[in-house]
């Protein structure tokens, strides 16, 4: 699933606290911004695969998903967490 793969990159580059502030200050606008990558999809797919980027779109058109990928933001940090006793 995208969220995770996501979630996953966001951690792995040291990034989960400005993704975190960034995805909160933006929740109000997320409809906007998947409407702006659908006016980018010509340019944004030679990049990008068209499957991933519908599906990155799309989560985005609802407000619930980006709380969804927070969650898996921090959930996913807590876990790459050093010294993390594993109960």
């Amino acid at each position: 699933m995208i969220v995770d793969r996501l979630a996953a990159k966001v951690v792995e580059w040291k990034m989960a606290v400005p993704a975190v502030l960034f995805l909160e200050s933006v929740k109000p606008l997320n409809y906007v911004g998947s409407q702006v990558l659908v006016f980018f999809a010509p340019i944004a797919t030679t990049l990008f695969s068209t499957t991933d980027y519908a599906e990155l779109t799309a989560l985005l058109e609802h407000r619930g998903n980006i709380e969804v990928l927070l969650k898996r933001i921090e959930k996913k940090e807590e876990e790459a967490r050093p010294g993390k006793s594993r109960a």
